[in-house]
């Protein structure tokens, strides 16, 4: 936790400013019962109305000053904390932004959105508390400790029976809290992922009747939950009762014994009055730190979990020394021998996959499920690494680009269109900003998606639900297209990307793309062999490895794989 308040500097100024503001409201408070004793002890004893009226006065300029120092402690307190878990959160996002997708499968997504916004908000209530009361409570324990030692040293000696007992209590409590804050924070995390599964997945568990189901997951993710909740709060309940059972029979004590002081002598009202008081403020302050002890904990966890993904490095990162790729040969994509591996996977994705895309020219990947297809369209981008073999763009590794680069020479449409709330034209212009109507219009006509955008009530100007949720799938698709196509890439990568396009539409959008891509290398995956048969060359995969390349018409005579594919879907006639 402590490593994570590094991040305090930027604040170091108010937390100082925090410091003596909160010392202010200290001595304050400390004050406030020898006053309050004087009142007693001088003016009414001996009937000083004078006394008693500027003694009052000072009491309240006290307080004042004291109420003031609070306000300001409190106001200061919640602008740190409140921007220190702004920096946090930033540095949150800034870090899974770099993390490939491999560390996305490591962590997982529902974790990691209980990260940035969960734990965050547990270690900034915890900094406000430790910025209010942390500094506050032991200031006031100390000088509490100072002055009833002051006004008695005898009734003192209560203090070193009491104060023991109640670090001993607070140190168990602490120790069984910790491992039960650990577990609310990772049921928390589960729960998160039990409920994001369920809203995706909303339509094929209504489609297949399986809400009762649902439920019943949900249930038992959020039992568990509670279980672990409950438990906390039992122990938190358990603890206060005990702090105050202590607080009252110390205050018993003290009036016993004060009493005792009193009636032989060595102590006056007013100064057991004051005694009581500062009695009171220990006990408070010893409260509040009892309170942070069993809060920090919690925070704690959160903080470690925070660390964790700003300390874990991302596995894909740019070379030290980086190299340009020659404008004339940027667009041409080699495979060289590649074998990748998914995290946690008994058998590779792909092995030793080797192939050339130039530009100009169209592949197509064609194959069975879990052939490995999405796999060589995800490593292009540098989604992952390979772990053996190169893959060069324009002779040069990919490795030696920065992602940067890499990716600003790629228009890549993924298996699953994605689209972003905004207006239509806002996400067609999504990877090229600067895009002129013409050119967000023109990319819309090449994906075949003009017709229906000038038939929607706003044309390019109709907002996007969250999600695209207020198009079709293919309408989703073609968007998806035309802002790939919008960017004018180098290489355009379409994986599965025409799955929900009929076959007129599917053959008018291949018919445009090739126009549109002629000077750059496009590679598409397809389960159809009708929309790869044109393609310059179309790679054949089963279980990782590629079983045939050439043309149709090559594959036809020499792969029985690409054939069986063929016949399936031609029932033997395919059409030349």
């Amino acid at each position: 936790m402590l490593k994570l308040f590094k991040e305090l500097k930027p604040f170091s100024l108010s937390v100082f400013a925090i410091l003596l503001l909160v010392f202010g409201q200290a001595m304050a408070e400390l004050y406030l019962p020898t006053l309050m004793s004087d009142i007693v002890d001088v003016g009414i004893v001996n009937g000083d109305i004078p006394y008693i009226w500027t003694t009052g006065a000072i009491m309240l300029l006290v307080t004042l000053g004291g109420v003031i120092c609070a306000i300001f402690a409190g106001l200061l307190a919640s602008k740190t904390s409140n921007g220190f878990s702004k920096i946090v959160r930033s540095k949150l996002f800034k870090r899974i932004e770099s993390y490939s997708l491999d560390e996305f499968d490591k962590i997982g997504t529902a974790s990691l959105i209980t990260r940035t916004t969960n734990d965050v908000n547990q270690v900034r209530q915890a900094l406000f508390m430790i910025l209010r009361m942390m500094l506050y409570s032991p200031m006031m324990a100390i000088g509490g400790v100072i002055m009833a030692v002051s006004k008695d040293t005898v009734l003192s000696l209560i203090l070193i029976v009491v104060i023991p007992v109640i670090a001993i209590f607070v140190a168990s409590v602490a120790k069984k809290g910790f491992p039960l804050f650990q577990k609310v924070q990772t049921q928390m995390d589960n729960i998160n992922l039990v409920l994001r599964e369920s809203l995706n997945g909303v339509r094929v568990i209504r489609a297949f009747n399986k809400k009762k189901q649902d439920l019943e997951g949900f249930d038992k993710a959020s039992t568990e939950l509670m279980d672990v909740s409950i438990k906390v709060n039992r122990l938190m309940a358990v603890t206060m009762p005990v702090i105050m059972l202590l607080f009252n029979l110390t205050t018993i004590a003290v009036v016993w014994f004060g009493g005792l002081r009193i009636d032989g002598g060595y102590m006056e009202i007013g100064g057991l009055m004051a005694f009581i008081q500062y009695i009171m403020r220990i006990m408070f302050s010893l409260v509040m730190m009892t309170m942070m002890l069993i809060m920090i904990p919690r925070a704690s966890v959160s903080a470690t979990r925070i660390n964790e993904v700003l300390e874990l490095e991302p596995s894909i990162k740019d070379s030290d020394t980086l190299i340009s790729v020659d404008k004339d040969s940027r667009g041409k994509i080699e495979f060289d021998n590649v074998s990748f591996l998914y995290h946690g996977a008994a058998e590779p994705a792909i092995s030793n996959i080797s192939f050339v895309a130039e530009p100009g020219t169209v592949t197509a990947i064609i194959g069975g499920t879990g052939s490995g297809k999405s796999t060589v369209i995800n490593l292009i981008p540098r989604f992952y690494d390979v772990q053996s073999g190169s893959i060069k763009l324009g002779g040069v590794d990919i490795r030696s680009l920065s992602q940067k680069d890499l990716r600003s020479r790629i228009g890549y449409v993924s298996q699953k269109s994605i689209l972003f709330s905004g207006t239509v034209s806002e996400n067609i212009r999504f990877a090229a900003p600067d895009a002129n109507e013409e050119e967000v219009v023109h990319a819309a006509q090449t994906a075949q998606a003009a017709a229906f955008i000038e038939k929607m009530e706003d044309g390019y100007n109709t907002e996007i639900a969250q999600g695209g949720t207020n198009v079709s799938g293919g309408q989703k698709q073609r968007l998806a297209i035309a802002r790939a196509l919008a960017a004018k890439r180098d290489i355009y990568l379409f994986d599965d990307s025409f799955s929900a396009l009929d076959f007129k539409t599917d053959a008018a959008l291949r018919k445009a793309l090739r126009e549109h891509t002629k000077n750059s290398a496009m590679i598409f995956v397809s389960q159809r062999v009708s929309t790869v048969m044109k393609a310059d060359q179309i790679l054949v995969m089963d279980e990782g490895k590629i079983v045939g390349k050439g043309t149709h018409e090559e594959l036809m005579q020499e792969c029985p794989i690409y054939r069986e594919i063929a016949d399936s879907q031609f029932s033997g006639e395919v059409p030349a």
